[in-house]
């Protein structure tokens, strides 16, 4: 059907429903009409790629979205388990979910049956929509905090900035918040397959969740660390992410999947000296009494920075607020 005779019938639907319905029922019947039909278009495939025995993950090029990419920004990573198929992070719209469960059954002949959201930005849980429609009932797992963030403001903002950049190709994803709670130690058993939770307080948000595949030495940190992009901070702490890396770096894993960017075991390394670039000139400058801007050029010129400089996507549009986040927090822990 075209737009115009479908607005056409949608109409005349209403009009007959209004008569038989009171009209705050007319309205939002004509409005879920609109909202199913108003949506946007196919993302393209995207390979699934081994990681380890049991994991996969489809790769998201791009560190940021655009109209060109779709919002197709963001690592969605698949534990193949005796019992089913746990999705962790679900991607940025329903279009992107629906292409990573078109993959999905290319290659497994298995249902999801868990999906995991390790935080509330909306590139890491806007997909949930995809698999709660092709799979009913399927638990959603996050921190509580993360769920409770969703169902607040969180959510309409986010579904909001994906349609905001990428001009609408993610038009037509709802917002379906997590269902049940994972806290920090907590475990899922998959038969032989054991996901364990990882929670350290403040990092990239408040409630980001690790999740570690215990015999694959493998975790997905989702934005917890990044590959060749700097996490944003926004939500964030520097020295709550640094204390997370000491925490994660006590397991046995060997390989780290980030929310963005290449998995492999210097991620967190890569991470790491990246933001004792950033925050520790500006610890030193706040206790040195010296002004922001000086803080800048310490940062600046500092090796663990300037040397990731050029590969680091996002540096000259970002690294400025990131050296007043870090001076802040600098700030705020001087008192």
């Amino acid at each position: 059907m075209n737009r115009r005779n479908f607005l056409k019938s949608t109409a005349a639907f209403s009009a007959l429903v209004a008569s038989e319905m009171a009209p705050w029922q007319s309205i939002s019947a004509f409005a879920k009409e609109v909202d199913d039909f108003m949506r946007g278009p196919a993302v393209k495939d995207h390979p699934l790629k081994q990681l380890s025995k049991h994991v996969w993950m489809i790769y998201s090029p791009d560190g940021f979205p655009t109209p060109e990419n779709q919002g197709m920004m963001c690592n969605i990573v698949f534990v193949d388990t005796p019992k089913g198929i746990v999705v962790v992070d679900s991607g940025g719209s329903v279009q992107i979910g629906e292409m990573a469960i078109r993959q999905l059954k290319k290659k497994f002949n298995k249902p999801v049956i868990a999906v995991i959201n390790t935080h509330y930005h909306g590139d890491h849980w806007l997909g949930n929509d995809a698999f709660a429609a092709e799979y009913k009932g399927v638990p959603i797992y996050s921190h509580p905090g993360t769920t409770k963030e969703i169902l607040g403001m969180q959510g309409n903002l986010w579904r909001g900035l994906m349609e905001q950049w990428t001009n609408q190709a993610t038009i037509g994803t709802r917002i379906v918040a997590p269902t049940h709670d994972l806290v920090h130690g907590n475990e899922l058993k998959f038969g032989d397959v054991t996901l364990r939770i990882h929670h350290y307080g403040v990092a990239h948000t408040q409630y980001d969740i690790s999740v570690e595949v215990v015999g694959d030495k493998l975790t997905c940190v989702g934005d917890l660390a990044m590959d060749r992009r700097i996490a944003n901070m926004d939500d964030g702490s520097y020295i709550g992410t640094l204390k997370s890396y000491d925490e994660l770096e006590k397991t046995a894993s060997k390989i780290w999947v980030p929310g963005h960017g290449k998995p492999g075991p210097g991620v967190l390394q890569w991470n790491r000296e990246l933001f004792e670039g950033i925050y520790r000139p500006c610890e030193q400058a706040v206790k040195n009494g010296l002004a922001l801007e000086d803080a800048k050029a310490l940062v600046i010129k500092d090796p663990r920075v300037s040397s990731r400089a050029r590969d680091t996507k996002g540096y000259e549009l970002n690294i400025g607020k990131y050296i007043s986040l870090a001076y802040l927090e600098a700030e705020a822990a001087g008192f």
